[in-house]
């Protein structure tokens, strides 16, 4: 039986471009281009690339960037997306549990949720943590997103779905926090790219710093660095709060 996370994206790409948590893509790329001082001779691998918006972008700026994500059918959409501008990029259909490179790129980034804290169990979570990790030079950086495990314990958390709800977009309905596995489980209702409804029922974990800080050590990074994470406006100026839904992972080895 297909989990959840592969159902979702079996036929959700153009719809996926229209949902507003994906709309800060050129702010997000100006905030990995200072990090990595604007060196167009590293190499980067975005994994949960999606449709490819942040592999694109990085690219028509001169980057070389490799792009996996699990789902057949956004990797098509990012590669039609690359051709309409008229950009390369070499988009593959992996799994982040499975990665095949060791030691490859000099930057690996997860945005968005792109694989990581959408697994069903924290070893698989870890899998993708270690499996970035490996895919590294030895020198290398790894920047990623993920939910904010400090939000849950201040706030609803289905409150905020509610709040963030916008006509022709996803909901999220009927969000249940477990404080003991810091796991929400909740109905996502969509429309597909065929303008069909569904409801799929996800599970997803959230972490706090700490366990992020731990989880990252035991792979080998020396600096660890998190913070907010703002749509579009990722930055080291933003400090951590309970109220960030989000928060942004900096880690060098």
């Amino acid at each position: 039986m297909k989990k959840w996370y592969e159902s979702l994206f079996e036929n959700y790409a153009r719809t996926y471009d229209k949902e507003c948590f994906v709309q800060g893509t050129v702010g997000e790329c100006d905030f990995i281009e200072e990090e990595i001082a604007r060196d167009k001779s590293l190499k980067i691998i975005d994994i949960g690339c999606g449709t490819g918006r942040h592999a694109i972008e990085l690219t028509k700026r001169g980057y070389n960037v490799t792009g996996i994500d699990l789902s057949e059918n956004q990797i098509k959409r990012a590669r039609e997306k690359a051709q309409e501008v008229g950009v390369t990029i070499d988009f593959q259909i992996q799994d982040a549990r499975n990665l095949v490179f060791d030691g490859e790129f000099d930057l690996a980034i997860m945005l968005c949720e792109g694989g990581f804290s959408l697994m069903e169990t924290d070893e698989m979570n870890f899998e993708i943590l270690k499996n970035a990790t490996k895919a590294l030079k030895g020198k290398g950086k790894l920047i990623f997103t993920t939910l904010n495990g400090l939000f849950p314990l201040f706030h609803s958390v289905n409150e905020f779905y509610k709040s963030k709800e916008e006509e022709g977009q996803s909901q999220c309905k009927e969000c249940s926090f477990d404080l003991l596995t810091f796991r929400d489980h909740n109905a996502v209702v969509f429309e597909d790219d065929s303008g069909k409804k569904r409801e799929l029922r996800c599970n997803e974990r959230y972490y706090v710093p700490s366990e992020i800080t731990w989880l990252l050590k035991s792979l080998g990074f020396k600096k660890i660095d998190i913070f907010g994470a703002k749509l579009g406006a990722y930055s080291r100026d933003n400090k951590l709060t309970p109220e960030d839904f989000e928060m942004l992972v900096i880690a060098e080895k």
